[in-house]
């Protein structure tokens, strides 16, 4: 648990993500195909093909 995390909802990627995307690949997956703001304190998280390996993607104040 990370102390002062405040969580609107949190969101699961299903399917597969490329676990080669990075910051901005994340986010453009979040805004274009699921429709919501990555700005907007959620939590999203993508898991790869084999689902051994996970990404979080989270806005705080100062950045991803």
């Amino acid at each position: 648990m990370i102390n002062g995390l405040v969580v609107n909802q949190v969101f699961l990627a299903t399917g597969v993500t490329d676990m080669r995307k990075s910051i901005n690949g994340l986010s453009l997956i979040v805004s274009e195909q699921f429709g919501h703001d990555p700005f907007a304190g959620s939590i999203f998280v993508f898991c790869n093909r084999s689902r051994d390996k996970l990404k979080i993607l989270y806005w705080e104040c100062n950045g991803f």
